[in-house]
């Protein structure tokens, strides 16, 4: 039989065709492509009480991953991301962890030390850094910025480490 016979008709004005939704499977088929635009303009309050912000970040290839301690992704990944900095942070690579909004800093300080987390870790108590940086609701989100601060790659999960490691390769090959 058929798979059409199952599926309901699309009529003239089905919700394929409203803006909403092609501006959902645009944003849809772009997450994780290259977009290569300027990283939004924050600031980051890190767990040291120190402030970052996003001009601060240039000059360096930088990770900035939007994470949970209640995320299992986010806790199965951080290994990777201490390996990744570890590996990179010589040449000019930074990362910087943002715990989202709704995360306890209490927990976030106890997993930053635990895990003897060597990066910069910021929490977003406000949830204004996720908004502006594309409203993240997800987690994780990660964004790799070029070393002029624009965000050229975004993943929405786990990224695949080996072509992660390729582009800031390639990254910081460039001036």
């Amino acid at each position: 039989m058929p798979l059409n016979l199952f599926l309901p008709p699309l009529r003239h004005h089905s919700f394929f065709s409203t803006p909403t939704a092609i501006g959902v499977a645009i944003t849809l088929a772009l997450a994780g492509c290259g977009v290569s635009e300027p990283a939004p303009n924050s600031t980051f309050i890190l767990l040291d009480g120190s402030k970052e912000t996003t001009a601060d970040l240039k000059g360096k290839v930088t990770l900035v991953n939007f994470w949970a301690t209640t995320c299992v992704s986010c806790v199965k990944k951080m290994p990777a991301l201490v390996a990744t900095y570890n590996k990179y942070q010589a040449q000019g690579f930074e990362t910087l962890a943002v715990a989202m909004e709704y995360d306890p800093p209490s927990w976030v300080k106890n997993f930053a030390q635990t895990r003897q987390l060597p990066f910069k870790v910021a929490l977003d108590n406000t949830g204004e850094i996720a908004k502006a940086w594309g409203d993240v609701k997800l987690t994780p989100t990660t964004y790799l910025l070029d070393k002029q601060g624009n965000v050229v790659k975004r993943y929405v999960g786990e990224p695949d480490m080996d072509a992660l490691h390729r582009l800031i390769e390639d990254l910081l090959a460039k001036s």
